[in-house]
């Protein structure tokens, strides 16, 4: 799969009609800052190749969500991860990461709003992902949206996941609330997005929202309305 479907079909559905546009880095918000179901909603974004992905965490982030389970993650090709001790470093190891070819795309962890990422350093990293064209996620927790030059900016939560197929008892496929709440080149939305990962396929759907209840809805003998 090309580096231009790196978000593949979950970001082709709320493409405006620009086709020829694509944005190459994007922040992602937990809605809980311990959710790492984030961290899963970003793998499935990326594009299915067989270079390595380069995962860089900073201390903080490593410390209140632990190191990634690599076991456990399902992800059939390498990963680097690099632990430092400050945002800066994590922020050069990103750039650098991002200066290397031979990678499928480049992960950042980044705890709270450190000053070293400000807007100049956003900049730079959107900048240097689109040189490169190679994809570059920014996950923050803790954090406030504060003024950013990433391309995309999601607000990410975890939900129950799709009933299994086969087994009532198992979980089934991942599930995500996802919303854009920026973006540079499409539509800003709230979805619920699935994850088919035989299909390498993002299914989105829009939130259910329950209409009002009627006054009379559930007494004896009443029908619902509408």
């Amino acid at each position: 799969m090309g580096s231009l479907k790196t978000q593949k079909r979950l970001v082709d559905q709320c493409r405006k009609s620009d086709q020829t546009q694509q944005s190459f880095s994007s922040e992602v918000f937990a809605d809980v800052v311990t959710d790492a179901g984030v961290m899963g909603f970003v793998l499935a974004s990326l594009p299915r190749k067989v270079a390595p992905i380069l995962w860089v965490q900073d201390h903080l982030s490593r410390k209140e969500t632990g190191a990634p389970y690599l076991p456990g993650i399902g992800i059939k090709r390498p990963i680097i991860q690099v632990t430092v001790s400050r945002a800066a470093d994590a922020l050069f190891a990103i750039e650098e990461g991002l200066r290397c070819h031979s990678l499928t795309a480049v992960m950042g962890e980044i705890w709270g709003d450190p000053p070293a990422l400000d807007f100049t350093a956003t900049k730079r990293l959107s900048m240097r992902a689109e040189a490169a064209r190679m994809p570059c996620w920014l996950i923050r927790r803790a954090a406030s949206a504060d003024l950013s030059a990433a391309r995309d900016r999601w607000r990410v939560k975890s939900l129950p996941s799709a009933p299994h197929p086969q087994d009532i008892h198992a979980p089934g496929a991942p599930r995500w609330q996802v919303t854009l709440f920026r973006s540079r080149n499409r539509s800003p939305g709230t979805w619920v997005a699935s994850y088919d990962g035989t299909a390498d396929r993002f299914n989105l759907a829009a939130p259910f929202r329950d209409g009002e209840v009627a006054a009379r809805d559930g007494a004896t003998g009443q029908r619902a309305a509408g």
